[in-house]
């Protein structure tokens, strides 16, 4: 399970909204990102269409997701069936069909702060964590909501039964 959670988020983090980089930009970096994985490449245009909609379904709200389909077999070995693709993306989607067969797939979130949107697995019991790190985003989002809170100045309150007139 851990390689499978290993490889879906490498594969979704090839975006990084924080650093303005996307290793899905041109062939020649989806095919260095692929072979480092010993993994082949298949075309850049199909790994941006399989990212995008898994980015979407573990709830990047700017992704969108678009049907695909990819050839995968079943082999018997010495350590009994295992699923096998035979390029990149085939491989990710094996891997994320895995995670969804155990129940794990949902454990896969995207940050919700704007300027970081880092694919993670949520690995708390109850499945509750937001935040890729609490120790960055969350820490950030946290002052932020506080600074906001405690520098609008309150709104007035009308009491409907006051009849005196205003002070002057």
């Amino acid at each position: 399970m851990e390689a499978d959670v290993t490889l879906v988020l490498d594969f979704l983090n090839t975006l990084d909204v924080d650093d303005g980089t996307d290793e899905l930009e041109t062939a020649d970096s989806w095919r260095a990102w692929a072979s480092a994985r010993s993994l082949r490449a298949g075309t850049v245009g199909e790994a941006r269409t399989a990212r995008s909609s898994l980015r979407s379904l573990v709830g990047d709200p700017v992704a969108s997701a678009a049907p695909l389909s990819e050839p995968v077999r079943i082999e018997l070995g010495a350590d009994g069936p295992a699923l096998v693709a035979d390029t990149a993306v085939g491989a990710i989607l094996t891997a994320a069909a895995r995670l969804s067969l155990l129940g794990d797939f949902g454990r896969l979130k995207i940050c919700p702060a704007d300027d970081c949107r880092w694919a993670f697995y949520d690995r708390s019991r109850n499945r509750s964590r937001s935040w890729c790190s609490m120790s960055s985003c969350g820490n950030r989002e946290k002052a932020r909501a506080w600074r906001q809170r405690t520098t609008t100045p309150p709104t007035p309150v009308d009491n409907p039964g006051d009849n005196s007139p205003p002070c002057g």
